[in-house]
């Protein structure tokens, strides 16, 4: 029996989701784009999904644009953006301690004459809304801060700071990446004030080659795929239509009884976390601690499902594959990055000690993740980081 803590990574996908999309890909494969029954059929499953994603966004339908996943639709969100608002401005925000998906493109926007500014965080990964409001210029078109930090589960304010981007000039645009929020907190583009916000299917039990951009009705934006025009010209490329279909029940189902299942998850993350600071050497990132405490306030300030802790002494990669021997996944850093090791930006942006840069591991948990599962973990750890140190001093 395996125990899977890697679900920022990718999550499971739900067996209604995988039946669902298994009847489509048989009975409704036309493509949605023709005109026939069976075309007909498909695109009426790209309307449902559709429909689904708008009300829990509480959005308009016409807002949302289907992707191959959070790469795409943060790449589309940017490049888009950027383009379309050219005249307006050059000057591009963004944080040190974004997705890959969103550094790269600021990177590729750079070359392409903008200038980017990127915002250091606070020690818990968090970006100080003064540090944002110092950074915006007359200049500035677009400002790029995700909502949920993909390593160590800081949850960004992005209703004060984006508030504060509009206050300061509402033409400027506000985009969040909500890959790691979505499912897991409520979001609500409106209420956040953001203008895009960028979904992937695989983090909610979805399948994987899937997502969304949510686009704010009369923003400005280019398409940067060209082609037959689906999506009213904004996103070229015939529909996926199972998983576009698959995303949506996922959606659904994530937010069924969703208080509860985050509150459980909160609960389950606490005593995770108190427990971890219990073994020698174990230190927990990206949680405010009160007098060396964890505080069930602190740990909900912070996202439900992401536990980043360092392991003094031992190297990431070494007690990752410890843990995989006895069953247990985990992950060293963003899985969504590469596999190969590197130092995390958003450790090296909070001030981890340079001793702890290679042993932190993260653990990401789902609805499906039980007490027995994390007692488990516990106790193989308390047995195999001993054992690991003493290999080390030899």
């Amino acid at each position: 029996m395996s125990i899977y803590l890697d679900n920022s990574a990718t999550t499971r996908t739900f067996d209604e989701v995988t039946e669902y999309m298994t009847r489509i890909m048989k009975e409704n494969f036309g493509n949605p784009s023709s005109m026939h029954m069976a075309g007909v059929n498909a695109e009426k499953e790209v309307k449902i999904a559709r429909e689904t994603i708008a009300k829990i966004l509480k959005a308009d339908e016409k807002e949302i644009i289907f992707t191959s996943g959070g790469t795409e639709s943060d790449n589309l969100a940017l490049i888009g953006c950027a383009l379309a608002n050219r005249r307006a401005g050059s000057h591009l925000i963004t944080t040190k301690v974004e997705h890959p998906a969103v550094l790269e493109t600021m990177k590729y926007l750079e070359e392409q004459g903008f200038s980017v500014t990127y915002l250091d965080t606070e020690s818990d990964g968090r970006v100080n809304p003064e540090t944002l409001k110092n950074a915006l210029t007359d200049q500035t078109i677009l400002v790029s801060v995700m909502h949920v930090n993909n390593e160590i589960g800081a949850v960004n304010d992005i209703e004060t700071l984006s508030g504060i981007v509009k206050s300061y000039n509402p033409a400027v645009l506000f985009h969040t990446d909500a890959v790691q929020s979505f499912g897991k907190l409520n979001v609500n583009p409106k209420k956040l004030k953001a203008d895009l916000v960028s979904v992937s299917a695989h983090k909610i039990h979805g399948p994987k080659g899937v997502g969304f951009l949510y686009v704010k009705d009369g923003t400005k934006i280019r398409p940067i795929l060209f082609g037959g025009g689906q999506q009213k010209g904004m996103r070229s490329g015939t529909e996926n239509v199972p998983g576009i279909a698959g995303m949506g029940l996922a959606a659904k189902l994530s937010y069924q009884d969703f208080e509860s299942k985050t509150g459980a998850m909160y609960d389950l993350k606490r005593y995770f976390v108190e427990e971890l600071l219990n073994l020698d050497g174990v230190s927990i990132n990206g949680i405010v601690t009160d007098g060396g405490k964890i505080t069930d306030e602190a740990v909900r300030q912070t996202a439900p499902h992401i536990v980043s802790a360092s392991f003094e002494g031992i190297r990431a990669e070494v007690l990752l594959h410890a843990l995989e021997a006895k069953g247990i996944y985990v992950s060293s850093g963003s899985a969504c990055a590469s596999n190969k090791p590197a130092v995390s930006n958003t450790l090296l942006a909070i001030g981890l000690p340079q001793k702890l840069l290679d042993s932190t591991l993260r653990f990401s948990m789902s609805a499906e993740t039980t007490r027995e599962e994390i007692d488990t973990t516990l106790e193989v750890l308390a047995d195999e980081l001993p054992k690991l140190r003493r290999f080390i001093r030899q």
